[in-house]
């Protein structure tokens, strides 16, 4: 089980810009605990999230020397994926897809028809310069908006991100409204019917819920979690009221209970945790 862990998300929503010294001290210490894959920062419009300005210089700073992580930079449009394509370290480009059209308005300024041809300017990019596009399916449990959803909706965006040879697909949960059952038949049906995706799932939710979410979608095939230490961050353009991510520690335990954890450095996590308490509101 691959474990993603996601300091960008974690921090784009804060108010208080976190010093990049203090940004790269961080993702330093995230590089040595073995994650997967690491969520290190964004190629997006500085004033649609002025957090991530500094991307560019944190990753220039990375100590790439002694880790096995991969790290993954979001982008939003084809400048964004050109610049991410720059950095040789980044494997992956992520991309925020809805299944809402609100949110895709709100989130990347495009509709849906637009967001879906940017995932294809994206994927040509990725080709060229050999890396892998995650998509991210936001709002794929449900949207607050009144838009159109249901259970269908999400396998006829999958089987237009397959015709576009996407191979990772993050099932998002971006205001924390999913349910054990939902998940549980999402994941089920869509593993089944997209052999040669790997799909993943990156839930926000509050502490009471956190639990049974990550065991429907473990047992019902899913395949990697996206993560955030203590549970901090959320979307900030989803709603007013931000719900937090999964707790990476939370993942961690769950997966220790079925032996099913990655090999990470427990030791390297604990001190990322106390340093997490510098950065993060309490």
């Amino acid at each position: 089980m691959k474990i993603i862990e996601c300091p960008r998300d974690a921090m784009q929503g804060l108010d208080k810009f976190v010093p990049t010294d203090q940004k790269v001290a961080y993702l330093n210490q995230l590089l040595k605990v073995g994650f997967d894959t690491l969520d290190c920062g964004s190629f997006v419009s500085h004033k649609a999230i002025p957090q991530m300005r500094d991307t560019a210089e944190v990753l220039s700073r990375l100590n790439m020397s002694k880790t096995k992580s991969n790290l993954l930079a979001i982008v939003a449009n084809q400048r964004g994926a050109e610049e991410a394509c720059k950095f040789e370290h980044i494997s992956y480009l992520g991309f925020p897809l809805s299944i809402s059209e609100t949110f895709q308005q709100r989130n990347t300024n495009k509709s849906i028809a637009e967001a879906l041809n940017t995932v294809n300017e994206i994927q040509e990019l990725c080709i060229k310069h050999n890396k892998k596009q995650v998509v991210y399916m936001s709002m794929g449990f449900g949207n607050p908006y009144n838009d159109p959803y249901d259970v269908t909706i999400v396998e006829q965006f999958t089987d237009i991100l397959a015709t576009l040879e996407i191979e990772i697909i993050s099932l998002s949960d971006t205001i924390g409204v999913s349910e054990p059952t939902q998940i549980e038949y999402l994941f089920k049906s869509l593993t089944k019917k997209f052999t040669k995706i790997e799909f993943g799932a990156h839930l926000h939710s509050t502490p009471t819920t956190r639990v049974e979410k990550i065991e429907a979608a473990y047992r019902s095939g899913c395949q990697r979690f996206d993560g955030a230490i203590k549970g901090f961050g959320g979307c900030p353009m989803a709603k007013d009221e931000l719900v937090g991510n999964m707790a990476t520690e939370t993942i961690l335990s769950f997966l220790d209970s079925k032996q099913d954890a990655p090999p990470l450095d427990r030791h390297e996590f604990a001190v990322a945790l106390a340093m997490a308490d510098q950065i993060f509101p309490h």
